[in-house]
């Protein structure tokens, strides 16, 4: 199975789907990133942003969940610091 990060805003991580390593030809990451993008813009729609991570955090820094950031410049998924307030 591999895991697809729906990125809303340019970085905010939205959610995460598990799609079927069928579906991507049992091809390994990269090869199987775009595949999985064309499938899931396919059922969700060729406007949406979609993004590989790895359960395992073998690429793009930690697994991606809901409500982290994507920085594009590290290609890497990171939680949403928190705001210290006094």
């Amino acid at each position: 199975m591999a895991h697809f990060a729906k990125i809303i805003n340019g970085t905010q991580v939205a959610k995460v789907i598990v799609v079927n390593n069928e579906t991507l030809e049992n091809k390994p990451f990269p090869k199987s990133e775009a595949i999985g993008i064309g499938f899931l813009k396919s059922l969700y729609g060729e406007d949406t942003e979609w993004l590989q991570t790895s359960y395992n955090a073998n690429f793009r820094g930690k697994f991606a969940g809901p409500g982290m950031k994507y920085d594009p410049i590290k290609d890497e998924f990171n939680p949403i610091e928190e705001e210290v307030t006094e």
